[in-house]
């Protein structure tokens, strides 16, 4: 068997070089994290990961509560524990139920969501899965979201499937 060399992770404060970055990181999110470890190998990308996805968590018009199951089914659909156990404090902190963040592990949709959460989870399953959302979904959607906050949904799912893909093709938090 093969083994591949990953990415390094850059420890903080090792690189003089970072230190102003690491500082916007830290001031925003408190730490320099895992998965900002080894996006500081290239500082461009950090930094533009930074500002897309401060506004995508920040900045956007959907509720709280919801956008975090979004980001937790997002990483239940992509096999990305570390992403979900990183959300699961912010998805309490927005008011989701522990139960319903338990419910999103299963491969089906539980009844305990609400229409309007099925109808959001079922938009992430088809984004997660088969990129192309059936029109018959996007029907549905459309009849709870238009402009801005239709177009945060769909962000907020694509943003966390580039999360969760990265997190694990780099075996981050494995």
């Amino acid at each position: 068997m093969t083994t591949f060399a990953r990415i390094a992770s850059i420890a903080p404060g090792t690189r003089p070089e970072l230190a102003e970055l690491e500082a916007k990181i830290i001031a925003k999110r408190g730490r320099i994290t895992p998965l900002y470890q080894h996006l500081l190998n290239s500082p461009e990308m950090a930094q533009g990961w930074e500002e897309f996805l401060s506004a995508v968590r920040q900045r956007n018009s959907l509720p709280a509560d919801l956008r975090e199951l979004i980001i937790l089914r997002v990483a239940v659909l992509n096999r990305a524990p570390y992403e979900f156990e990183a959300h699961i404090e912010h998805a309490l902190k927005a008011g989701l139920p522990q139960a319903k963040i338990d419910a999103v592990k299963a491969p089906h949709i539980a009844d305990l969501f609400s229409d309007v959460e099925r109808i959001v989870l079922n938009m992430t399953d088809a984004m997660t899965h088969d990129i192309e959302v059936p029109d018959a979904l996007f029907a549905q959607v459309a009849q709870h979201y238009e402009g801005k906050q239709l177009l945060d949904l769909c962000i907020t799912i694509g943003a966390y499937n580039m999360v969760s893909r990265v997190l694990v093709a780099l075996h981050i938090g494995h």
